[in-house]
């Protein structure tokens, strides 16, 4: 089977579509289920592929709007005949927050909290299944069910919709490249849909966790491992994890660069390549030089000085030697690889005469500086906002890498092999930061530190050379 008969196999047929788009929808509205899957990136993905097959407008309209009536129904009946079950179920028997958030809302908002639930990302998969526990009238629910459901579809459609109706006209973009983006987009929701459940299942409270914890108190040695691993018993699952997948992916990738294309590019390489020269534009190009000299080593010093001068000044030298080490030991390692491997750039500009393509040294670093940042600034927030520091910090190592292939200085694959080298530094720096405990950073002056770093990384790309 060749990569053009995959990438049609891997294309869902309009039914198959409009499938996905009411199970998202439901899914989306479902109780406690809701929470975990990123539905706003999900409906958007399938609605723009449902626009780019040109499917009539009404018909993901209508799945969506089913979908979710479906998802809060289900809820509302669980909640009204499951009433005294709810609360000693998981995960309401370990979170009773989650109910009392969702109830607050319910009391203050009244009839109004079913309809203007559903646009309230923390409350949403929780407020149906609360009017149910509090019997609110099924017809009245089923009222605000059905006028919130027809709002809803249209908002969260609609975008993505008109995205796909429209992206290869604006973007120009060969039809012979139509099949990669769409294997790209499938890729990237898998990706996501992988990382939201890992991040929830590997945390303390999450399944795998309870699970691993359970299997491994039972045995004395396993127990003993356990239990030393940090002071309250706690074992970093997820960062272990995230050493396990990330040193054996950079192993196997590196593996078959070095077989197939260490003196030049792979297949994927170029077909990558071909797509950005489609979609290279002047504007595109100056945002990428910007972006390629805010990650270079001018451009980290500048984004991290106001972070470090902040923790030298509170004494935090613990952090601050954590996150100099990451950095420090992802420098060293890109020098080692790039010197083992000296594989050829696809352009080599003045500034990067003596220097080599595999890895990319900006993603790798951009994947510590970030990933850090995240991880830090993830501790000191609630549980249920966790996840937008992780995505912050996934969404500007993405710019930072694409800005890499868009600019001609490195191939597809450096970009995956500097990423997941970078994984592997993050993943050892929080194992060692989490061997103990710590005090919190809550007096940290977040924004006026993020605003403090975005003016001098401004500074940097407006007046220094690039490196």
């Amino acid at each position: 089977m060749n990569l053009a008969q995959l990438l049609s196999q891997l294309t869902p047929s309009p039914g198959v579509l409009l499938l996905i788009i009411a199970s998202i929808a439901m899914l989306e509205s479902l109780a406690v289920v809701g929470v975990l899957v990123p539905g706003v990136l999900l409906i958007t993905a399938a609605a723009s592929m449902a626009g780019h097959q040109e499917l009539a407008l009404p018909a993901p309209l209508l799945a969506a709007f089913i979908g979710a009536v479906a998802g809060d129904s289900a809820s509302f009946v669980l909640g009204y005949t499951q009433r005294e079950r709810v609360t000693r179920c998981w995960p309401f028997s370990r979170h009773p927050e989650f109910l009392a958030r969702g109830a607050r809302f319910f009391q203050r908002q009244g009839v109004l909290s079913v309809f203007l639930g559903r646009f309230v990302g923390p409350v949403r998969p929780i407020v149906p299944l609360i009017a149910g526990m509090l019997h609110m009238p099924p017809r009245t629910f089923l009222w605000a069910n059905l006028a919130s459901a027809a709002l809803w579809a249209p908002a969260y459609v609609l975008p993505g919709y008109l995205l796909g109706r429209t992206w290869d006209q604006l973007l120009e973009v060969p039809p012979a490249l139509h099949q990669p983006l769409t294997l790209l987009g499938v890729i990237l929701i898998a990706l996501v849909v992988t990382f939201s459940w890992l991040r929830h299942h590997a945390s303390r409270d999450g399944r795998a966790y309870r699970l691993s914890a359970g299997l491994a108190r039972r045995h004395p040695l396993l127990r003993n491992l356990w239990l030393r691993q940090s002071s309250d018993g706690e074992v970093p699952l997820g960062s272990l994890l995230l050493l396990v997948l990330a040193l054996g992916g950079v192993s196997g990738w590196t593996l078959h660069v070095m077989q197939h294309g260490l003196q030049g590019p792979l297949p994927v390489d170029r077909q990558v390549q071909v797509l950005f020269e489609a979609i290279a534009t002047p504007a595109l190009t100056l945002l990428s030089q910007g972006l390629a000299r805010v990650g270079d080593l001018f451009g980290v010093v500048a984004l991290a000085l106001p972070w470090g001068m902040w923790l030298l000044w509170r004494r935090r030298l613990d952090t601050l030697w954590h996150v100099a080490a990451g950095l420090l030991g992802i420098s060293l390692l890109n020098i080692l690889s790039k010197t083992l491997f000296a594989r050829p750039r696809p352009d080599t500009p003045a500034h990067l005469a003596d220097s080599f393509s595999y890895p990319s040294a900006h993603t790798s670093g951009a994947v510590v500086l970030f990933g850090l940042a995240a991880a830090f600034a993830a501790r000191e927030l609630a549980p249920a906002w966790r996840h937008w520091a992780y995505w912050a910090a996934t969404l500007a190592v993405t710019l930072m890498a694409l800005s890499r292939l868009m600019i001609g200085v490195h191939w597809f694959s450096d970009l995956v092999g500097g990423a997941l080298l970078g994984l592997v530094v993050c993943a050892l720096v929080q194992l060692s930061w989490q061997a103990r405990a710590r005090p919190a950073l809550v007096t940290c002056p977040w924004l006026r530190l993020t605003i403090a770093s975005l003016g001098l990384a401004a500074v940097r790309v407006a007046w220094l050379p690039p490196t």
